[in-house]
């Protein structure tokens, strides 16, 4: 008898830690609470980005407005006098189907034609106004057409670019926007190109030169 109770006893000491061992699971709350760190850390991000897009649309309002002012409906007697112009000079080789300029961020002439009318203009009219003095940006974004061939298949080449000028007060700024086609290039997808030609004057040296006889 005094065996059997030992044996007994020792069976209940072993067998003790394996059923309190169910009643142990304390990684759940600490998986679930990880997962709700990382949702706070997302909708976080996602709030700072929305802020950001919003400041940068402000932004964008604030500069286009003012632009409104200054060439719609400002004063005509204030600021800089600008004036951008599109040339081109590019050869027989290719036909131009758009044309699509913006300053400091606000587009001022976008045009399409396939069918070459906007090809056989020299020269093009972009922009012409008054600007608060200080750097302006103009952005260009030009697409030619390989002449030859039908429009479907003939290779388009889209030329990107920007130019940073300083609009002087009392001063004319005026910025020609060139597309020529480079020489001594084999490869014909590869000679268009932009330059920019910046004339600057005097008003007073405009407006005497406007009214001289000729």
């Amino acid at each position: 008898m005094v065996r059997s109770s030992r044996l007994a006893a020792v069976l209940l000491c072993a067998l003790a830690p394996l059923g309190a061992r169910p009643q142990t699971p304390a990684a759940a709350p600490r998986a679930t609470e990880g997962a709700a760190d990382a949702t706070d850390l997302e909708v976080r991000s996602l709030e700072e980005r929305v802020n950001e897009l919003k400041e940068r649309i402000h932004r964008t309002k604030a500069r286009l407005q003012g632009l409104q002012e200054l060439t719609v409906g400002g004063d005509l007697a204030a600021g800089a006098k600008a004036l951008v112009v599109h040339r081109n000079e590019m050869g027989s080789s290719f036909v131009l189907e758009s044309a699509t300029f913006a300053l400091d961020g606000a587009p001022v002439y976008a045009r399409s034609d396939a069918g070459g009318e906007l090809d056989r203009r020299d020269e093009i009219p972009v922009f012409e106004g008054r600007l608060q003095p200080g750097n302006h940006q103009v952005a260009v974004k030009l697409v030619y057409r390989g002449r030859g061939g039908s429009p479907t298949e003939a290779p388009r080449i889209k030329l990107q670019s920007a130019f940073t000028f300083l609009a002087e007060p009392g001063k004319r700024t005026r910025l020609s926007v060139v597309a020529f086609e480079k020489s001594g290039v084999s490869d014909v997808r590869e000679r268009p190109a932009v330059r920019y030609d910046l004339d600057v004057r005097k008003e007073e040296q405009v407006r005497k030169a406007g009214s001289a006889p000729r």
